[in-house]
């Protein structure tokens, strides 16, 4: 009976928790395969600019038809792509590298966002966008959270073979395919449309936790990508329930808790990993042989 207080009750007598829930469910599915990705292609700073640089878009949605989910998230998106593509074409014509560029773009958007923000004089009505709302998903956010997982899970699924080949050796797709631009910024889209869907949840300043951390929790338990895939998809899972019930049953926010169970996933497997810290020092047995 005490389990099921603690563990089940939550989500069965609470309409909110299910939907935190389902929407949780939703970002693991959806944001940490192309987590996975931008681990494999060393961009993981990447998404935390992107994730910053969405900021002015939403505010200037807000600020035009005001907490209105459809102008929000088309704001996002294209203040998202923006900054992305932005970034590609300076590095691609210029002598910057892409985190370079990415950098100056990322915090240009950032000041832009947080002035629209300070000079909106409704300042209160934002901070779920900073900090999340995974409680108050309503069916509209739901949606288009969970049309946003489904639309990244197919765009991985077609764009998956020219994104494991960049991944570990782009010059080589280059060379014998003309798919490496269409993976490239395909990727990035794909990363800018799982962004803005966290953003509703978790909030600008989280929503690439979920991305980011369980990613790299898997890669270091696991060597093959399919199995990297899988177990990142249920770590989130995971933290997004843990976390669900330690703010239910405490007074720490719920995307805060979430991000808190994937970090706290995160150094468990730093330390106890196959990769981590202290199991590569283990003394190994050496078997007898005659």
């Amino acid at each position: 009976m005490i389990l099921y207080d603690l563990f089940i009750a939550p989500f069965a007598d609470f309409d909110f928790m299910r939907r935190g829930l389902a929407g949780t469910l939703a970002l693991a599915l959806g944001a940490t395969p192309v987590g996975v990705f931008l681990l494999l292609r060393r961009m993981s700073l990447m998404g935390d600019a992107v994730s910053h640089a969405i900021l002015p878009g939403a505010a200037l949605g807000y600020l035009a038809c005001g907490l209105s989910l459809g102008a929000m998230t088309a704001g996002g998106i294209i203040a998202g792509l923006i900054v992305v593509f932005a970034a590609g074409l300076v590095a691609r014509t210029s002598n910057l590298k892409e985190d370079a560029s990415l950098a100056a773009f990322y915090l240009l958007s950032l000041a832009v966002g947080i002035t629209i923000v300070s000079q909106s004089g409704r300042n209160l009505d934002l901070l779920h966008v900073l900090f999340g709302s995974v409680l108050a998903l309503d069916d509209a956010s739901l949606l288009l959270i969970a049309a946003i997982g489904s639309i990244s899970l197919f765009g991985t699924a077609i764009l998956f073979r020219p994104l494991v080949l960049e991944s570990f050796d782009p010059a080589f797709l280059r060379a014998v395919s003309r798919m490496s631009p269409l993976a490239h910024y395909g990727f990035l889209l794909l990363a800018v449309l799982n962004l803005v869907s966290g953003f509703h949840a978790l909030g600008t300043l989280m929503a690439v936790g979920i991305m980011i951390l369980p990613a790299a929790s898997a890669r270091l338990w696991a060597r093959r990508l399919s199995t990297m895939l899988a177990l990142a998809a249920g770590l989130a899972l995971v933290a997004g329930v843990a976390g669900l019930l330690l703010s239910f049953h405490t007074n720490v926010p719920a995307g805060p808790a979430i991000i808190l169970v994937c970090g706290l996933a995160y150094l468990v497997s730093l330390l106890a990993a196959p990769s981590g810290l202290i199991a590569p020092r283990w003394p190994k047995h050496q078997h007898l042989s005659s």
